[in-house]
């Protein structure tokens, strides 16, 4: 099992109604929860560690984890209010404005840390539930609680508008990236941090893909590297499109037996070619069509 660690959220999308006014209409979304999502339906057992609320946007998001195999069960249940991301797009590139004062998933706290399960093979975190306290703090917590006894993997995917506290966020990121064993890393992220891949690596992490858009993604490890380049797909927009990514790397990953750190640190070019096939495969479909939206295993 895999079990993703962090925000579930109403993305809020650019509509038109039928009279011609702008408006917005509620998706199912967040990093972490898109992430999910998309391993649930590439078939992987999966879970949703993330605070949940009970309100009608909690219950769109416990619908929506359901009907793609997701497991909900350890996710801490509230009162409180879901986060509520409005989302504009200019070329097919998404842009946030986040309201997330006192909700069920910024609110979530050490106290809400789950047991892991002995069939956990990975856990996941990214997102901007590491960005806010106190639920950055609690995913902190967990991931270097569980570093060590099985696969950790991190995308920050960075999002500089939400940004409060600069230098406790990229203090966070340093920690959490030392931990991992795995790190996705967008070729802007990497450069907000001001690292270079040969850092993380240094850092101890075995695998480190960093993805360039159109251009693809590039696997390092120690010792070597690969590229796999992007399908060509017409792009309707881009939301959600690495959150899938992610989800087909670790998805490869546990289909080959490699979500291990022995595995991960005999990795090659030959081994790891086709989790990134499947990442770049499962982030296409994803593109071609509206909203996070990631691919059915039958539909790749």
């Amino acid at each position: 099992m895999i079990l993703c660690c962090g925000e579930a959220l109403i993305d809020m999308l650019p509509r038109e109604s039928a009279a011609g006014e702008p408006a917005f209409a509620p998706y199912p979304g967040g990093a972490v929860f898109n992430t999910a999502i998309a391993l649930g339906r590439l078939g992987v057992e999966t879970g949703l560690f993330t605070g949940l609320s009970t309100d009608l946007f909690g219950q769109m998001l416990a619908a929506s984890l359901a009907a793609s195999n997701v497991d909900a069960t350890r996710a801490a249940r509230s009162d409180r209010p879901t986060t509520l991301a409005f989302v504009t797009l200019a070329g097919g590139q998404a842009s946030y404005a986040f309201y997330d004062e006192n909700t069920a998933g910024r609110m979530l706290s050490d106290a809400d840390l789950p047991g892991m399960p002995e069939e956990a093979e990975a856990l996941f975190f990214g997102g901007i539930s590491l960005v806010v306290e106190p639920c950055g703090a609690a995913y902190e917590a967990l991931a270097l609680r569980e570093a060590g006894r099985r696969v950790v993997m991190i995308d920050p995917n960075i999002r500089p508008g939400f940004i409060t506290d600069e230098v406790r966020y990229r203090d966070r990121i340093g920690r959490m990236l030392a931990a991992a064993d795995i790190v996705k890393i967008s070729d802007e992220d990497l450069d907000w941090l001001g690292l270079g891949i040969e850092e993380i690596l240094a850092g101890g992490t075995a695998l480190v893909c960093l993805t360039e858009g159109a251009k693809g993604v590039t696997a390092h490890w120690s010792g070597g590297s690969c590229r796999a380049g992007a399908q060509r797909v017409a792009v309707v927009d881009t939301v959600g499109a690495g959150d899938t990514f992610n989800a087909g790397l670790l998805a490869g990953l546990a289909r080959d037996g490699l979500l291990n750190r022995a595995a991960l640190d005999a990795l090659d070019a030959e081994t790891i070619a086709p989790a990134l096939a499947l990442g770049n495969a499962a982030a296409a479909v994803t593109v071609s069509r509206a909203g996070a939206n990631p691919p059915w295993e039958h539909e790749l």
